[in-house]
């Protein structure tokens, strides 16, 4: 039974009426906050593709569509018009900056470039072999214990804070990323330079040699930032709500975005582009041009990596974004990668076949962000950390939201308990 403004369910001679709540864009939600209270039932809903965990006006998606925007702004305009910084300003505090705004927050974030040299020996004493998504994480918890004022668990205080929090994470993400690259390849740290954008930045902190001062190609720089802005925020995925959990228990922003990393690092979440790499890898060492393997993926016998999407059912428009980016860097670089010659010939395939046409699997954001990193010269196990830097503001401004939220509560799902019935102790020597 449904009407405009809320529905009644019914549980035998029992009966729950939720409200409905309406999102700005048309978006409908069923409120059963007072579900159990009232009625002892909880929902299931594994894996919460069908609840809403919070109210939220940072980003909106419509999968069908193919919608993404920051704000209220298209993905479009702002890969277009504007850059990583100006958009990280934006989803964090809401609104563009005005240029002295823009002018602050730059030079904020160049000048906390620079790594307390404890942390440094820290970051020298992980293996060579370490995974550099486990050395982030690390670092970016660790690096609270170097500002107690801003990672103080104490809410009124951290939010009081925020801005200084929110430049320091920016721009010490991108310098702990380049630090550990440089040491576990036997390189020495490199410092930012003024006048250099955040990308530019990164790409010298991370190949520059010293004595060297090779300019940054500006198409090279720009698929950088390009990529970068993509991932700043998706709603809440499953970082962005490890972030808001864990912050949710009173957690500082250090902690919760640590935690972010964590999560991010997983190959169906942050590693999903270095999975499209390694696919691509596979058909080129094996002599195929792509479509032999997508026999065998609609076979079953394989999984076509990069294609299809949890929320997108249309072309993800990130990844239509990254196409353009893609041709471009290949172009300054002169590179002529056979990847990317087999990664038109799957995305040819699929957008004309009606097996994947009619499942919607289409190019997402991992399967060209995988070969621009690559042509960058980004190690594989480098690509989901390259992911966290994109998604830091993402996170910083979720943090932000959750905390500010007057009476916000502790995430706590429930569960359907499945295991075995009441059980009475039995003394050992009377178990068979």
């Amino acid at each position: 039974m449904v009407n405009k403004s809320e529905i009644k369910v019914t549980f035998g001679n029992r009966g729950y009426i939720a409200p409905v709540i309406v999102g700005t864009e048309g978006e409908h939600a069923v409120d059963i906050r007072k579900l159990r209270a009232e009625t002892g039932f909880i929902t299931y809903d594994e894996g919460y593709g069908n609840t809403g965990s919070c109210e939220s006006a940072i980003t909106f998606i419509d999968g069908e569509k193919g919608i993404l925007r920051y704000r209220g702004y298209p993905i479009e305009e702002l890969a277009e018009r504007s850059n990583f910084i100006e958009s990280a300003y934006l989803v964090i505090y809401g609104e563009l900056p005005t240029a002295r705004q823009l002018e602050d927050f730059r030079n904020s974030i160049l000048m906390n470039a620079g790594i307390h040299e404890a942390l440094r020996t820290m970051v020298a004493g992980f293996p060579m072999t370490a995974h550099p998504m486990a050395g982030l994480s690390a670092m970016l918890n660790a690096l609270g214990c170097y500002y107690p004022e801003l990672s103080s668990n104490n809410r009124k205080q951290d939010l009081e804070n925020f801005d200084r929090t929110t430049t320091v994470l920016i721009s010490k993400v991108r310098a702990l990323a380049a630090m550990g690259y440089r040491y576990r390849n036997g390189l020495p740290v490199t410092y930012p330079k003024r006048g250099y954008s955040y990308c530019e930045n990164f790409l010298h902190m991370m190949f520059s040699y010293p004595g060297e001062d090779s300019p940054i190609h500006p198409d090279v720089a720009k698929a950088l930032d390009t990529l970068l802005l993509l991932h700043i925020d998706h709603e809440q995925n499953c970082s962005t709500s490890t972030v808001r959990m864990v912050g949710s228990g009173g957690a500082n922003l250090f902690a919760s975005v640590s935690a972010g990393v964590c999560a991010l690092w997983g190959p169906m979440h942050g590693g999903a582009n270095q999975a499209v790499i390694e696919m691509l890898s596979e058909i080129n060492a094996g002599g195929d041009d792509g479509s032999k393997f997508v026999q065998r993926a609609k076979s079953g016998e394989v999984r076509l990596m990069g294609f299809g999407h949890r929320v997108y059912k249309n072309y993800d428009p990130r990844a239509k974004i990254l196409h353009k980016q893609c041709m471009k860097i290949f172009d300054a670089l002169g590179t002529d990668d056979p990847l990317l010659k087999i990664a038109h010939r799957l995305e040819d395939i699929a957008l004309n076949d009606e097996y994947f046409k009619s499942r919607n699997l289409y190019p997402n954001v991992d399967f060209y962000s995988g070969i621009i990193l690559r042509a960058l010269g980004i190690p594989v196990n480098m690509f989901p950390v390259i992911f966290a830097m994109g998604r830091m503001p993402g996170w910083i401004a979720q943090w932000k939201e959750m905390a500010e939220r007057p009476g916000g509560k502790i995430y706590r799902p429930r569960q359907v308990y499945i295991g075995e019935n009441e059980r009475h102790f039995i003394p050992l020597m009377e178990r068979v």
